[in-house]
């Protein structure tokens, strides 16, 4: 058991703890598999104690509050690389179980309980997870309809549906509803996830309509300034509407160079054009900005301590985007690999902490615990820690080297919550929302007067 985990404000340790925590660190030697073995194991447990799926009452698929539902998928991407990397079958029926629950009704992972607050983004990182597991020839569904490609194509198709080429023309906003907070606003991490997702496909069908796409994205991007030019490439956050996209935001996160890191490296690694490579190198530079001596760190916002439950989860997908990097794009492997062999030796010994002893923390620079703790903490430290086993077993499959999921490049067309426009009300709609709220609000005042009466 752990601390009081609904805590997500950092405990104040003194240096008697530290020192302690130090000591009783998570024992790991990169070189020696047995001790990464031992150590994913500790992590990837720690990591499913937030897990609500197995209390009465829970939800299968979901991590307990506060944390939301796109980092669930996260979760289950990161511990279907723990199954592969450690060739550990122990989790398999968790985590299926997990990714079939939420598929929704119409399979593409807009499930009821979500649809009305989901994001591009949300629903990326779930069709990223089922990608790696079809990469990762993970546990077959029986259903043909949810077969891991299926699942990953009815992603990408819905999030396609919605290119927005009204505002700043082109590009995915960050919300899917208008209602929702941040519908206004065009991110890289949405139009990252599908970047991404189609540079995965391209390689794992062979279907270049995919490699248009990402393309498209790709020059989108580019064109509106999200991503920079030169020898080092920076991907920010997004922009504004209103602005035409020209207000833009320039916080660097790791999870959204990792995604066109990567992304770059699938595309090269399968059509093996120049340009591609040189953008994978060129992104490769600028990622250097998230370490120090080689110490892995959330540059623009750990530094102030002010990272919040999102964003400290975000090195486990960049560690996850490094490691596949490396393997795609050979010559990457000797720059990721120091990053991830200092940065996963860091990682073990900041996993020390709670009353199970093997609680990560955030700040990788203390040497042990730093009173930090979450579900972000305990998978970031998993994926660079397991992702040291990148270059001991074959790399993503394709359809042709062995994948055995079954895809279907229709999936997702024709579904409801996923028309080509995002959902708008119109002047008809808006009235009649407004006649219901004063009715409601009349009936609301009346019942109160009765009772006071």
């Amino acid at each position: 058991m752990r601390i009081n985990k609904e805590c997500i404000l950092p405990i104040i340790i003194g240096s008697l703890t530290l020192f302690n925590n130090a000591v009783n660190a998570i024992w790991l030697d990169t070189n020696n598999v047995t001790t990464i073995i031992e150590a994913t194991a500790l992590i990837a447990q720690g990591t499913l104690d937030y897990y609500e799926g197995y209390k009465v009452g829970g939800t299968i698929g979901m991590f307990t509050a506060p944390y939301y539902w796109w980092e669930a998928g996260g979760a289950w991407g990161s511990l279907i690389d723990y199954t592969y990397f450690m060739q550990n079958d122990t989790l398999v029926p968790t985590i299926k179980a997990a990714l079939l629950y939420q598929t929704g009704q119409d399979n593409n992972y807009i499930p009821l309980n979500q649809s009305t607050t989901e994001g591009n983004d949300d629903q990326g990182f779930w069709g990223i997870a089922v990608m790696g597991a079809a990469e990762r020839n993970f546990s077959n569904p029986e259903k043909p309809e949810q077969a891991w490609l299926t699942l990953t194509q009815a992603v990408f198709n819905t999030m396609a549906a919605r290119w927005d080429e009204a505002e700043c023309n082109g590009g995915l906003r960050w919300q899917i509803f208008q209602w929702n907070s941040g519908y206004d606003y065009k991110n890289s991490v949405s139009n990252g996830c599908l970047f991404h997702i189609g540079a995965r496909l391209a390689r794992f069908t062979g279907n270049d309509t995919y490699v248009d796409w990402a393309e498209k994205v790709w020059d989108w991007m580019y064109g509106v300034g999200f991503l920079t030019e030169g020898d080092w490439w920076f991907v920010y956050d997004g922009a504004q509407i209103e602005s035409n996209c020209t207000n833009i935001t320039k916080y660097q996160w790791t999870y959204n160079q990792g995604l066109m890191l990567a992304g770059c490296a699938y595309l090269y690694n399968y059509t093996q054009d120049e340009k591609w490579l040189n953008r994978t190198l060129n992104l490769l530079n600028g990622a250097q900005v998230f370490f120090n001596n080689s110490i892995m760190y959330e540059a623009a916002c750990q530094p102030s301590n002010n990272c919040n439950n999102d964003q400290r989860s975000f090195k486990a997908y960049f560690s996850r985007f490094l490691g596949a990097t490396s393997i795609l794009v050979p010559q990457t492997y000797d720059i990721i690999r120091n990053w991830l062999v200092t940065s996963a030796n860091a990682a073990a010994r900041s996993c020390s902490g709670g009353t199970d002893g093997h609680t990560c923390g955030l700040n990788w620079f203390v040497g042990a615990w730093d009173g930090y703790y979450g579900l972000g903490e305990q998978i970031s430290a998993l994926e660079v820690i397991q992702n040291l086993r990148v270059g001991d077993l074959p790399g993503p499959l394709t359809a042709h080297t062995g994948g055995s999921s079954e895809g279907n490049p229709a999936a997702g067309y024709g579904t409801i919550q996923t028309n080509a426009s995002p959902l708008k009300l119109n002047s008809g709609d808006l009235a009649g929302a407004g006649i219901i709220t004063a009715i409601i609000g009349v009936s609301l005042i009346a019942s109160g007067l009765w009772l006071i009466i």
